[in-house]
């Protein structure tokens, strides 16, 4: 055994420090903590569709307790299982909110407006993001030359004013369905309203439009709303929801607007009927048409209510259809 004196011990345990102070692998001193961002990041994705530049721009995403009649043709029970084979939140549904930008090169064209600003606080951000985003993007509001919209419901239009009631898009005009503005601005329609969100839905056309009713240009389905972007008629979940047929050269996509709400529950059921829509039979046969469609054309399927970037294709599952969200490419 060898003996080690007192000088030989210290000296051997200097030159270990030194050894692991000038070693990679050493323990080195704490630094402090990086401040946690409390924000998310700007939400906006391009995409190209031919020569087009498209943009799906995040409104934000809302989660809330789900309504006993969230689904209106079964039970809550069955409701909520979905909820959970879709990790959503326990007793909680989570609904996203996609406008989508198309940049023709001759005009720039917003397809739908998201829940509004005036939203965007009292969500605390959840909602409401449409504008941030779009300047996130570098597309200034005014720069907009038409805003469609799919139909009048107040996620889709709210987005339309600011806060103090001027045009959030002054320059541009403003596009609807001629179906779906013959309904909703209707007074004898409204006085037949039977459910409180009806009613609310008929009141927010009204404080939404008011003083813009001249501005309005009605567009029926099947014709172009703006160059290369068409309508397609897809009702039930108003009676004048139109989803878009957007094509450029050999390439076209179809966004689907609401022809389902979340994918996780009524494309993967489209027999199951939401409590959003206006005739929920119309809907149903309207998901079938629309999904057999975009099967059978392998087309790319961009949805207002899928998750961010809200873009996929889908295919069929037995009677049903399974959404396949597109993979996130880094280049445009």
């Amino acid at each position: 055994m060898t003996d080690l004196n007192r000088r030989q011990v210290l000296t051997a345990a200097a030159l270990a420090g030194a050894a692991g102070a000038l070693s990679p692998l050493a323990p080195r001193a704490a630094r402090g903590a990086v401040s946690a961002a409390g924000t998310q990041a700007p939400g906006f994705y391009r995409y190209k569709v031919g020569d087009y530049e498209c943009t799906s721009i995040n409104d934000g995403a809302r989660t809330f307790p789900m309504p006993d009649k969230f689904v209106t043709n079964l039970s809550k029970d069955e409701a909520l299982a979905a909820a959970d084979a879709a990790y959503m939140p326990k007793g909680m549904v989570t609904v996203p909110f996609n406008p989508q930008l198309i940049n023709t090169g001759s005009k720039l064209v917003l397809i739908d407006t998201g829940n509004g600003v005036a939203n965007l606080e009292a969500s605390k951000g959840a909602v409401g993001r449409t504008l941030q985003n779009l300047t996130a993007a570098g597309v200034d509001p005014k720069s907009i030359d038409i805003v469609v919209l799919s139909h009048l419901h107040p996620d889709h239009t709210n987005g339309i004013k600011l806060g103090d009631g001027s045009l959030a898009f002054p320059n541009a005009e403003i596009m609807v369905p001629a179906k779906d503005w013959e309904f909703w601005a209707s007074d004898e329609n409204a006085a037949r309203a039977q459910s409180d969100m009806t009613k609310n839905y008929f009141a927010n056309v009204k404080k939404t439009f008011s003083g813009l009713e001249s501005k309005v240009t009605k567009f029926d389905w099947d014709k172009e709303v703006a160059p290369g972007i068409t309508a397609i008629a897809t009702p039930g979940h108003t009676p004048g929801h139109t989803s878009f047929a957007v094509a450029s050269g050999n390439a076209r996509v179809l966004i689907q607007s609401d022809v389902t709400n979340i994918p996780e529950f009524f494309l993967r059921n489209p027999d199951w009927h939401v409590a959003f829509d206006n005739d929920p039979d119309m809907a149903q046969a309207t998901r079938h048409k629309f999904y057999d469609m975009a099967v059978a054309e392998k087309a790319t399927v961009i949805g207002f209510h899928f998750q961010f970037p809200s873009i996929g294709h889908v295919e069929k599952d037995g009677n049903s259809y399974r959404l396949i969200p597109a993979p996130w490419n880094p280049v445009i």
